[in-house]
C-alpha cells in the first residue's frame, strides 16, 4: 500500500476524521520525535502550535504527549495563533523543530501537520524525505506510539506552555514605527476570516487616530462557508466593505495567517503578482535594499523586470517555501515570494507573514503619501503592465491520484508551436514532476500544475493585456479535461 502520509508544497493536508485523524497525528509526531532525538535535539525541543480550526488544541495536545514521550521538551502554546509566530517561537526558543496544526487556506473540512525547520523556515525537502520514512513505520502500526500524557509530562517538566502572541508582536514592532501607523489617521478594514490573526491587527495598529475595522474577528471553523483564502470571490464581503467604511486600504489574511491579500481603497483587489511587485518597489525605494530576492515558477515577470532596473538578483524556485526558504538562506536573499500570496523577508523570518507583507504595503503608502490604486498604476508603469489570473480545477479526491498521472503524461507531451494565434517561444517541464509552463513570444505565460497539498490543478495566466488571459486558461484547461 502507499502512504497516504506524504508532506507536499507546505505540510501534509487531509480531511477530519477520514485521513486526519489523532493516530495520523501520533504517527507524524512520532517521526518528529525519532528525527530530533537522532539529531540530538531533544533538550532543545519542540514547538508545537495550532490554528482555529475543528479540534486543533486537542490535535497539538496530543502531539505533544508522543514528543513527551520520547524525552523531547515540548513548548505547548495555549492559543491558536499565527503560523508565522510558531516559526518565530521555534528560531527564539532554539528548539530543535516546530510542529504547527493547520491547513492553512484549505477547506474547512481539512486539517493539516505542517514542520518548521530550527531556523523558523518550513522544513526542507531533505529533512521532509527522512521524516516521511519514520512516519511510513506508524501509519498502519498506531500501537507502536509511544505516549505520555500530559499532566505527567508537566509534572516532569517535558512540557512547557506559552503564549506566542507577546514575542511574535514584540517582533512586528520592531520592523515598524507603529505610533506613525496609529497616528496616520487611516481607516483600515482588516479581514482575518475567522482565523488565527484574530485581533492581531487592532492590537498593533489600534489606539491612536487610526481606525480598524476588524470583520470576522469570532472563531468559526466553518469559515463562513468559504476556504480561508484572501483571493476573491471568498473576500468579496470585505472588499466590498472598503469603499463602504470610506477605507484607506483592506489588509487580509488566510485561515493561519501565513499569506496575505490588500484590498484597495475602490474595492478593488490587488492580486499577489502585483503585491510581491509592489514589495520589491518598496523594498529597494523605501529601504534602499539591493540584495536577491527569490521567486516561484508561478509568479510575475514585474519581478525579472524590476530586478533589472535596481540590479537585484532574482532567483526562481519550485512552488512552495520549503524550497522558497532554503533558496533565500543559500544566497543572502531578502525577500522571497509565492503566488499564494506567501511573501518572507529575512530581516524577519525565512518564512511566510502574511501580516508582515500586509504592513509593509501600508508603509509604502505613508511614506508615499500614496493610495495603494496610485501606487498599483504607478507599478504598471514601471513594470507592467501585468494581467493575471488563475482557475483552479477540483477533482475527487478518491481520483485524484490516478488523475494526477494521466494529466502530466499529456503535460509531458505537449509541445505547441502557437496558443491563441501568439508562437510559444519556450516549454518547461518542472523539475519537480508537478506541471509544464509555456512560455509565448510576447511575453506571456502559461503555467499547469497539480496542488501537492489539495486534489486540484491550478492554470495560471499572466498577459501584457487583459483581453489575452482566458484564451490562454481556456489552452490550459483543455489540457486537464482531454
Amino acid at each position: 500500500m502507499s502512504p497516504k502520509i506524504v508532506f507536499g508544497t507546505d505540510g501534509w493536508r487531509a480531511r477530519i476524521a477520514e485521513e486526519f485523524t489523532f493516530d495520523a497525528v501520533r504517527a507524524c509526531s512520532q517521526g518528529v520525535a525519532e528525527w530530533i532525538v537522532r539529531s540530538g535535539g531533544a533538550g532543545r525541543g519542540v514547538v508545537v502550535g495550532f490554528d482555529r480550526r475543528f479540534a486543533s488544541e486537542h490535535f497539538a495536545a496530543a502531539a505533544a504527549e508522543v514528543f513527551a514521550a520520547h524525552g523531547v521538551n515540548v513548548h505547548l502554546a495555549t492559543a491558536a495563533a499565527p503560523t508565522q509566530s510558531f516559526s518565530w517561537a521555534t528560531m527564539r526558543r532554539k528548539a530543535k523543530a516546530g510542529v504547527v496544526i493547520t491547513a492553512s487556506h484549505n477547506p474547512w473540512t481539512d486539517n493539516g501537520f505542517k514542520v518548521k525547520h530550527e531556523s523558523g523556515a518550513a522544513a526542507p525537502p531533505d529533512m521532509l524525505k527522512d521524516l516521511e520514512l519514520a512516519i511510513q513505520a506508524y501509519e498502519s502500526a498506531p500501537q507502536k506510539i509511544q505516549r505520555m500524557p500530559i499532566a505527567e509530562a508537566k509534572q516532569k517538566g517535558l512540557v512547557e506552555e506559552f503564549d506566542p502572541a507577546p514575542d511574535y508582536l514584540a517582533r512586528v514592532a520592531e520592523l515598524f514605527d507603529l505610533d506613525a501607523f496609529r497616528a496616520a489617521g487611516y481607516t483600515l478594514v482588516c479581514e482575518p476570516l475567522f482565523g488565527s490573526a484574530s485581533g492581531y491587527f487592532s492590537r498593533l495598529l489600534g489606539g491612536g487616530r487610526t481606525r480598524v475595522i476588524e470583520l470576522h474577528r469570532e472563531r468559526n471553523p466553518f469559515f463562513g462557508g468559504v476556504n480561508p483564502e484572501p483571493i476573491p470571490p471568498n473576500i468579496n464581503e470585505f472588499l466590498a466593505h472598503i469603499p463602504a467604511a470610506r477605507a484607506h486600504v483592506g489588509l487580509a489574511v488566510d485561515g493561519d495567517a501565513d499569506r496575505a491579500g490588500i484590498g484597495d481603497e475602490t474595492g478593488k483587489f490587488v492580486t499577489t503578482l502585483t503585491l510581491y511587485g509592489l514589495l520589491l518597489f518598496y523594498l529597494a525605494e523605501i529601504r534602499g535594499l539591493r540584495k536577491p530576492v527569490v521567486k516561484t515558477v508561478n509568479m510575475t515577470a514585474m519581478v525579472d523586470r524590476l530586478g533589472e532596473r535596481y540590479g537585484i538578483p532574482v532567483h526562481e524556485v519550485p512552488v512552495g517555501f520549503k524550497y522558497i526558504g532554503p533558496k533565500m538562506r543559500e544566497t543572502g536573499a531578502m525577500m522571497g515570494g509565492e503566488e499564494s500570496g506567501g511573501f518572507g523577508f529575512a530581516m524577519h523570518l525565512p518564512e511566510r507573514d502574511g501580516i508582515v507583507a500586509d504592513l509593509f504595503l501600508l508603509d509604502l503608502m505613508l511614506k508615499t503619501k500614496k493610495s495603494p490604486s496610485k501606487l498599483v498604476a504607478e507599478l504598471m508603469d514601471l513594470a507592467g503592465p501585468s494581467c493575471y489570473l488563475r482557475r483552479d480545477l477540483r477533482i475527487a479526491a478518491a481520483e485524484y491520484p490516478a488523475r494526477k498521472a494521466a494529466i502530466m503524461s499529456r503535460l509531458e507531451q505537449t509541445s505547441p508551436s502557437e496558443i491563441a494565434g501568439v508562437p510559444v517561444s519556450k516549454v518547461a517541464h518542472l523539475d519537480t514532476k508537478d506541471g509544464t509552463k509555456l512560455f509565448r513570444v510576447d511575453g506571456s505565460w502559461l503555467l499547469v500544475r497539480l496542488s501537492g497539498t489539495e486534489p486540484l490543478v491550478r492554470v495560471y495566466a499572466e498577459t501584457r493585456a487583459e483581453k489575452d488571459i482566458a484564451p490562454l486558461l481556456d489552452y490550459g484547461e483543455r489540457l486537464v479535461k482531454e
